[in-house]
């Protein structure tokens, strides 16, 4: 399908029908991919644990257990019938943390990767739009964030204003949204330029109307594939500063698992408790990263097969 014709489609339909074809074309690009189908279904089976995870937590995560089966404090024991996953050094059940942790992970990497779309595709879409010193002054200063190093901003940012949950988000934010502004200018840089823009402006249409009208839908799974992206890079850089005592200590998430573990003296020992948490990152980050391959498929036919 041309841009124009999808376009002209996109316009054609609204309300309901338009949200259910809009869906029904995402869900056709991934389905076009095996490795972006997975990653969609892995994607779906930790978002309805996440929404589910009080009800699926058999366990207090901060609870000091006790075990049937030894008679004592079930410390450090590895994955039984009765904890499946096993126990920290504290009792803590594993299985119940990492539900617990995954609806944690999950709410900041998709609040930072769709704030962090949000700011580089507007951003993006106005240099490449209007171009000239609109464009120099955007550019610039999406220059001026490439150059700084991603992980030490946001230790120093978080260091600076605290371990809040919110600063992370914020700190993720400020430096991730940099590569899709790039993107997402050069391609609004050629669509501009094509008849059924020209036309829209010969219709007297406002810049705005056909930035957000015109050119939006066009990009879009453009978008989708850095809000992948985005969303994937949130969940890497939380862990990262989790793991290094930077995350909120009052949210459990999967970084500071590993950082629990880190800092019990026990990785050598528990294999258990380093293996699943880092597990459940890799499987999230790589299904993201499918799902993104599928948009990029579909965004370049000619990578497919490779």
């Amino acid at each position: 399908m041309s841009n124009s014709q999808t376009e002209t489609s996109v316009r054609a339909t609204g309300g309901p029908s338009r949200i259910l074809a809009a869906f029904k074309t995402h869900w056709d690009i991934i389905r076009a991919s095996k490795s972006g189908t997975f990653g969609a279904m892995v994607i779906l089976f930790f978002s309805i644990v996440a929404i589910l995870a009080p009800v699926l937590a058999p366990h207090d995560p901060w609870e000091n257990l006790m075990s049937e089966t030894t008679g004592g404090f079930a410390m450090l024991l590895p994955p039984n019938a009765e904890f499946p996953l096993g126990t920290t050094t504290l009792g803590y059940d594993i299985l119940s943390q990492l539900i617990i942790a995954m609806q944690n992970t999950m709410i900041i990497g998709l609040i930072s990767g769709v704030i962090s779309i949000v700011i580089g595709a507007n951003i993006g879409l106005f240099a490449g739009y209007y171009g000239g010193r609109t464009d120099e002054i955007l550019m610039r200063f999406t220059d001026i964030i490439y150059g700084m190093p991603f992980l030490p901003f946001i230790i120093v940012l978080i260091s600076l204003f605290g371990r809040s949950k919110w600063f992370v988000i914020l700190a993720i934010v400020l430096i991730i949204w940099r590569t899709s502004a790039r993107v997402i200018r050069a391609q609004t840089l050629t669509i501009k330029q094509r008849q059924f823009i020209q036309a829209a402006r010969a219709r007297g249409c406002s810049s705005l109307r056909i930035i957000y009208r015109h050119i939006v839908p066009n990009i879009m799974p453009l978008l989708m594939l850095y809000t992948s992206f985005n969303i994937a890079w949130s969940v890497i850089t939380e862990a990262g500063a989790s793991f290094l005592g930077f995350g909120d200590p009052d949210q459990l998430t999967w970084g500071s698992m590993l950082y629990e573990l880190w800092i019990s003296g026990k990785s050598r020992v528990a294999w258990w408790w380093f293996l699943f948490p880092s597990l459940c990152i890799v499987l999230l980050v790589s299904s993201l990263v499918f799902v993104s391959r599928a948009y990029e498929e579909y965004a370049n036919p000619r990578l497919k097969g490779r």
